[in-house]
């Protein structure tokens, strides 16, 4: 059964992205080459802080755009220390 990944990169400059993908490897790679990503393209070097994972991509989109908003942001600030744990990765 395919399952839907929400996650959390980072850049080494401390850039922030939130995204939805079936795919975590493949997507990794399209972030860190600067021509298959646009919103990623300004940051270096990108690295799985954060994942999540969902059984429908409905599930995951919500998550997904909750995670983008105002309340969602602030909930990423206080996983803060989480970011660098081994099970991120």
């Amino acid at each position: 059964m395919k399952k839907f990944i929400v996650y959390i990169i980072e850049s080494e400059e401390g850039y922030h992205y939130t995204g939805m993908t079936e795919d975590i490897e493949k997507r990794m790679t399209e972030h860190n080459n600067k021509s298959l990503s646009f919103w990623t393209k300004r940051g270096n070097n990108w690295k799985l802080v954060y994942k999540e994972e969902f059984e429908t991509k409905i599930e995951a989109l919500k998550r997904e755009k909750w995670l983008k908003s105002g309340v969602g942001r602030e909930y990423i600030k206080k996983l803060g220390s989480r970011f660098n744990s081994p099970e991120a990765n």
